[in-house]
């Protein structure tokens, strides 16, 4: 694998101010070459100036040994260059300067300015090269040889340099600024991951808090019934054997309709885990595949809960009977006009009514309770209310166990759609549990 971004840059090392050990070579050695290019013509620039040669061969060797500071320092570089142009030394420098200086970070407008310099630096020492040379009787041309000579060297020294560094220098930003994406996708990548792992874990909370909410109401009512007709079977099991009977196989009745709701809950939670499954075994191990696959999690798991053929509105005239049988005193008053709602909003009301009644059997056994539905236009609500038990029925009522998750279930339910939901105590001394569900 390539490495990019911080792992790329860190896995560069030179000394000084080399990003490599190879760029350090690379540039000893054309300092090396331009000092003995410059060496070499000082001899004749000692000459034409009339100093002695050794003075020429220094200074020609310190200029050309300027090449080595080209990355550091590519202006003063070309500078230099320029600066000794006039005495026919440094081309090595000068290509190489220009090169740099255009590969380089620099605005285009120093870039050009100098180019233009060495250009012009090198126009005017070519023409009067050339023209000493026709003068001297070297070349035997036309005058118009001159300003062609000097036009065609000084742009050969100057632009293939420059246009060749403009490029390299492009072509590095561009590798630059794509090694900068491709660590901004992987740091996106890493940030999706971990958000795609924070949904999925809450879609498991909230799946798991809807399973523990759906158990709760389908084990807690069916089976308080349970214990509430088995103490009364008890009681007149030997009095009266024919409502022993009876109580017998309400019992039997709650208990089948307990194991049908218990067994259609485990059958959706099986294919819902062999979905899953599936899907995680067809989603690609990537980052996006996670974080898709988490949110399709989360979204089924809002969806799922109101899916299914669960309870409604129409079946709390059963569930009023059943507590009824079990020596309830509940009556129904229903206002408005009857209808329909979404799966959720009656499984909801279903839900709250049939808990309320759960906490009454387990709470305040034989008092009478009042049950209200209002019809409204755009909400439905409804009221469960129960009386002050008398004395004799809480003494001698069936001890059932609470968990304390009935209201805590409910509200929950009620407030997940939008609606309200209060509780507690009445001045009478009984307990009233009121619910008001948006019907859209």
């Amino acid at each position: 694998m390539t490495t990019t971004g911080e792992d790329h840059a860190a896995a560069r090392g030179g000394p000084g101010w080399w990003t490599r050990w190879r760029s350090a070579v690379l540039d000893t050695g054309l300092a090396a070459g331009s000092a003995a290019e410059c060496g070499a013509e000082g001899v004749r620039f000692a000459h034409d100036a009339g100093i002695p040669a050794a003075v020429g061969v220094v200074f020609g060797v310190l200029a050309g040994s300027a090449l080595i500071v080209r990355r550091k320092w590519p202006i003063a570089v070309v500078l230099v260059s320029i600066a000794i142009t006039p005495a026919q030394m440094g081309y090595l420098m000068g290509i190489v300067g220009l090169y740099t200086l255009a590969a380089s970070e620099l605005p285009r407008r120093i870039i050009g300015s100098l180019a233009g310099m060495s250009f012009l630096g090198m126009l005017i020492v070519m023409f009067v090269r050339v023209r000493q040379d026709m003068q001297r009787g070297t070349w035997e041309l036309g005058d118009w040889f001159v300003p062609f000579a000097s036009i065609t060297t000084a742009v050969g020294m100057t632009a293939p340099p420059v246009l060749l560094g403009l490029y390299v220098g492009a072509r590095r930003r561009l590798m630059e600024s794509l090694r900068e994406r491709a660590d901004s996708l992987e740091r996106e990548l890493q940030l999706l991951a971990e958000r795609a792992e924070e949904r999925a874990e809450w879609a498991r909370g909230e799946e798991r808090t809807r399973i523990a909410r759906e158990m709760h109401d389908v084990v807690a009512h069916r089976v308080s019934l349970m214990v509430v007709h088995a103490a009364a079977l008890q009681a007149v099991a030997r009095k009266d054997p024919e409502k022993a009977v009876k109580n017998a196989a309400l019992v039997g009745d709650m208990g089948r309709q307990a194991l049908t709701e218990l067994r259609e809950m485990l059958g959706v939670l099986r294919s819902g885990d062999s979905r899953d499954a599936r899907e995680r075994a067809a989603v690609p191990l990537v980052a996006v595949g996670v974080a898709a696959a988490a949110a399709a999690a989360a979204s089924r798991a809002v969806e799922d809960e109101g899916a299914g053929d669960g309870p409604c509105l129409s079946d709390v005239d059963e569930l009023l009977g059943q507590s009824a049988a079990a020596g309830m005193a509940v009556d129904l008053s229903v206002e408005g006009e009857t209808r329909s709602y979404a799966a959720e909003i009656e499984q909801t009301a279903y839900r709250v009514v049939q808990e309320a009644l759960t906490n009454v059997h387990k709470h305040a056994a034989g008092a009478k309770t009042h049950v209200r539905l209002a019809h409204r236009v755009s909400e439905i609500a409804m009221q469960v209310e129960n009386e002050p038990p008398p004395e004799l029925a809480s003494a001698s009522a069936a001890r059932l166990p609470s968990g304390g998750n009935g209201l805590v279930g409910m509200r929950e339910r009620v407030l997940a759609l939008g609606g309200v939901f209060v509780s507690g105590p009445t001045d009478a001394g009984g307990f009233r549990v009121s619910a008001v569900i948006p019907a859209a």
